[in-house]
């Protein structure tokens, strides 16, 4: 097999997803056949209901059958096959730089996702788009399938790098103003806001009929907090610094960031949005594969 000339796309093991498939659960906008159902009337696909003839109508879908009961003439309705519409939103905020010793971090582990999402997507004919944000939008790529498109998605995440600090609500809000089409939304981030304001902003992409899905991301050592002396902790968006002594504060820190994330999971529950937490040590081959195989069952 020949070797990718980019750094997130790694085609062998890609290949593991590839009978896979990211489905939505809810009708989606768009204007090309493929694996989605569509809100819109149309002729195509399958099956979904009658309605009475009207003069104009096109007379090749009436049905004869119908007919030969009633004696009145009735359109067969068929609900369309489109396309999904994906947008990929890509925490590069300084605290995504952050990984334990050798492991990699938590950007690397989300451009890594990133790329195998959109070329899974692109490869069944899904548009896919890529929108990175620290404090503001670094990038925004639109969404589109074509190979080119692709291309030009991982050379961006070949230049993808830490930034300044987090404004994951304002660029919600503002990404919520600007997708004009309703679809997909995968955020990729370590989530590290006032939930409250997230919230918020995410409610407003609900309001917009976009689904979404949330990949939390951390690194296994904010989990554990696993140091065993005197550690100087250093916020690497604000640049400020505590230090404390692991063995007096592990268990409080650990119950903090539990609530945290049960906060995340509750609250993503309640507004009908996937969330997947998500640690940087399983690596993202597997933890998509057993993703898509859960998802998978529940769509169909």
């Amino acid at each position: 097999m020949a070797r990718s000339p980019y750094t997130y796309f790694q085609p062998g093991r890609i290949g593991k997803l590839a009978n896979l498939s990211l489905l939505a659960r809810q009708a989606v906008e768009g204007f090309i056949s493929g694996l989605h159902r569509s809100p819109h009337r149309g002729f195509s696909v399958e099956f979904t209901e009658h309605r009475e003839y009207v003069p104009g109508d096109d007379t090749r879908h009436l049905d004869w059958v119908a007919w030969g009961r009633s004696d009145r003439y009735y359109l067969k309705q068929y609900e369309q096959q489109t396309n999904l519409r994906a947008y990929i939103l890509l925490d590069v905020s300084a605290s995504m730089g952050y990984r334990q010793r050798g492991e990699i971090s938590k950007l690397t582990y989300g451009c890594f996702l990133a790329a195998c999402l959109s070329y899974l997507m692109a490869r069944q004919q899904d548009m896919v788009g890529l929108t990175a944000f620290d404090e503001q939008i670094r990038f925004h790529l639109t969404p589109h399938s074509t190979a080119a498109h692709i291309d030009r998605i991982f050379q961006r995440l070949e230049s993808a790098e830490p930034g300044g600090q987090t404004a994951i609500a304002a660029t919600f809000h503002e990404l919520a103003r600007r997708l004009a089409k309703r679809g997909l939304v995968i955020i990729i981030s370590d989530l590290y806001e006032e939930p409250t304001e997230v919230f918020k902003a995410l409610q407003h992409l609900v309001f917009k009929k976009h689904q979404i899905i949330i990949f939390h991301l951390m690194d296994r050592a904010e989990l554990d907090l696993p140091f065993r002396d005197v550690v100087r902790l250093v916020d690497m968006e604000t640049g400020g610094s505590l230090q404390v002594d692991p063995r007096y504060v592990r268990d409080c820190y650990r119950q903090e960031v539990a609530g945290f994330i049960d906060r995340y999971r509750r609250d993503c529950g309640e507004r009908n949005i996937e969330y997947v937490h998500v640690t940087t040590d399983t690596p993202y081959d597997v933890m998509l594969l057993n993703y898509l195989a859960r998802r998978s069952k529940l769509v169909r």
